[in-house]
């Protein structure tokens, strides 16, 4: 499908461009006066803090938007490996992947030796993202990524919409009812206003209160929580444009560097025709912000022009543009909590998102850290607000998250170095000695962090040491859970395993056994099926409501070693859970290696002692346990969950 060959139409693009239409916005939507969670921003972070709360009847959330309706187009583009995981966890991965471009190869330009006014082809190389997980890097408007959370929100249970035209105006938090976890201590004054453009200030209370309001967030302020960093004083213009030019690698993502006249960076966007072009512009006085520099598009489009020389240039249609200064900063804590409080105390107000770390877009991160953020605290929110875990998890959100927004301002730097080409003589932050190679170099070192799939988290609650890691060596504890394809017993249908982790709040238990045949009495996996389903140390037993499905807070997978002799009937009756009103048999939870694509070889699993893997609801894994670990099992969830 092409998207934009008669110039740029946003919308849903499953409809023709006849038919597109923006989301019609919700006139009956009124703030309530309580809330379990009230979101501030309708950006990617708000938007899959939302989505994630909203799969959770029990939970009412509200989330606000100043806007007066949904995003239609412009901003992040860039869709990471992770975030495509996190994707398929909301069942919306195949929805972006038909939709988005696919970043399959780079070229690097350089200027022509001899005629170095000219720019030439230095090399293209695959895109070393590649094989990093099972989902590609693609590139999609972030607007049609709002749309799909969007209609995740709209169809969940609760039927969550977004409030827009209302903004916050105050926040405050009530110390006297703070440790209640039943009471709402966050009182926040927002301002609504009407289609006739009068103002009304209304107040909700809630028991949690998250700012994913964006880099002057009023949240974070009213908070008090400083951002620490500084400004690189370089201005960068991007727009997305419908062009004519006979520049080969247009869609190709590039970067070029010029003699004289700066860089670009060219990333292909989806449809077959509209280009993102990142282009550098002029060095900054200190304390001048881009926004008073007067850039108009004329002059981001002479700049660009200039680059690309000798190649020609034509721009046609310009949907979005704007011209921004590089800063990368990150907020002091990403949590109202402060070092002097009391120990055991447990935050009620977080910031996500470009709340609390601002950096370039060129390295594609905003937008995906963003969703990495409030992926990592929604699941918490939602366990502490259904009395599952203990508040102190929430204590977690920023420890973790503020590590991964410290390295991503580490790269930034780094990047923006490298990438920086005009007036080098004139610019200490440009590395003299960097060039297209050095740009090739530094992107293939930190190809894992880009793609999100090397973020670690490191040891807490929630997250326990690597005691056991040789167990299995492809699984590294506090990073996501690599997915891998196995064969389901019952239809023998091969499917990959990671997409069992939904985004469903459930804590999950991967099975891997041992050498020894499970229909012993005596192996290990007969024990841990025995334990599991029978004692009262069972977190399974412990951990589950009365009267709820045996898997609706501990999901249990198992995965068998291949054996000719093996079938369903053999099974015990815990890998076979009686669920729902009929008591009906879930046939789904067992699976065997296909043996040209072993999930042991490809995660080296012992084989001979097999092992358990405990992955986080947001799909971390937790911790790698013997299959004998009763008691290390027992001790881990004890440490933060809550016996009802």
């Amino acid at each position: 499908m092409q998207f934009h060959l008669n110039g740029f139409v946003p919308g849903n693009l499953q409809l023709s461009e006849s038919a597109r239409k923006q989301l019609a916005v919700s006139s009956s939507v009124k703030i309530p006066s309580e809330v379990d969670v009230l979101i501030v921003g309708c950006g990617p972070a708000g938007l899959t803090l939302a989505r994630q709360l909203a799969e959770f009847p029990e939970i009412t959330t509200c989330i606000i938007d100043p806007k007066s309706g949904p995003m239609l187009f412009g901003q992040a583009d860039g869709v990471s490996c992770r975030t495509m995981e996190i994707m398929e966890a909301y069942n919306a991965s195949e929805l972006i992947l038909k939709e988005s471009y696919w970043l399959n190869q780079i070229t690097f330009w350089e200027p022509e030796e001899g005629a170095r006014h000219n720019i030439k082809r230095i090399q293209k190389v695959p895109d070393p993202r590649m094989g990093l997980s099972e989902f590609p890097h693609v590139v999609l408007n972030q607007a049609r990524i709002h749309d799909l959370l969007l209609g995740g929100m709209r169809n969940s249970a609760v039927k969550l919409e977004p409030v827009y035209n209302n903004r916050l105006v105050n926040v405050s938090i009530d110390e006297k009812c703070y440790n209640d976890l039943s009471d709402f201590p966050i009182e926040a004054s927002i301002e609504s206003i009407d289609k006739n453009k009068k103002s009304n200030i209304e107040t909700i209370k809630a028991r949690y209160i998250v700012g994913c309001d964006g880099a002057r967030s009023k949240v974070r302020k009213c908070l008090g929580i400083p951002l620490q960093g500084d400004s690189t004083n370089k201005s960068w213009g991007v727009m997305d444009a419908l062009v004519v030019t006979n520049f080969p690698d247009i869609r190709v993502k590039a970067f070029i560097k010029s003699e004289n006249e700066g860089s670009i960076l060219i990333v292909p966007r989806e449809g077959g025709y509209l280009v993102r072009l990142y282009i550098e512009l002029e060095q900054l006085e200190l304390n001048q912000r881009a926004a008073n520099l007067n850039i108009g598009l004329e002059e981001l489009t002479a700049a660009a022009q200039r680059i690309f020389h000798p190649y020609e240039l034509t721009i046609k249609e310009v949907p979005w543009w704007s011209v921004y200064e590089i800063g990368q900063r990150v907020a002091e804590s990403f949590d109202n909590l402060t070092p002097n409080k009391e120990e055991g105390g447990h935050p009620r107000a977080f910031i996500a998102g470009d709340a609390c770390h601002t950096h370039s877009p060129k390295a594609g991160q905003g937008m995906n850290v963003s969703i990495h953020d409030t992926f990592n605290l929604g699941w918490k929110l939602a366990s502490v607000i259904l009395n599952r875990s203990v508040p102190q998890i929430l204590n977690t959100y920023s420890q973790e998250r503020r590590a991964v927004a410290q390295d991503l301002i580490t790269l930034d730097k780094d990047f923006t170095k490298l990438v920086a080409g005009k007036q080098q003589h004139k610019i200490k932050i440009v590395d003299k000695n960097a060039n297209t190679e050095a740009i090739k170099d530094y992107f293939t070192k930190q190809t894992g962090f880009i793609a999100g799939t090397s973020i670690k988290y490191g040891a807490s609650l929630i997250s326990a040491k690597t005691k056991h890691q040789d167990l299995a060596k492809g699984f590294y504890v506090g990073q996501r859970f690599h997915s891998e394809k196995v064969k389901r017993l019952a239809d023998g249908r091969c499917l990959h395993l990671g997409h069992l982790n939904k985004a469903d709040g459930r804590w999950r238990i991967f099975i891997f056994g041992d050498i020894k045949n499970p229909i012993d009495s005596k192996s290990s996996c007969h024990q841990l099926f025995e334990y599991l389903s029978k004692s009262q140390d069972s977190p399974i037993k412990k951990y589950t409501p009365k009267g709820s499905d045996i898997d609706s807070v501990i999901d249990i997978y198992t995965i068998l070693q291949c054996r000719d002799d093996l079938s369903i009937e053999h099974l015990h009756d815990f890998l076979l859970p009686t669920k729902g009103k009929y008591h009906l048999k879930d046939y789904e939870k067992v699976f065997s290696p296909i043996p040209d694509n072993d999930i042991y070889e490809s995660r080296s699993i012992n084989r001979e002692t097999g092992c358990m893997v405990v992955v986080r609801p947001d799909q971390h894994i937790a911790n790698i346990l013997p299959l004998n670990g009763f008691q290390e099992l027992e001790s881990f969830f004890d440490g933060f969950m809550i016996k009802l």
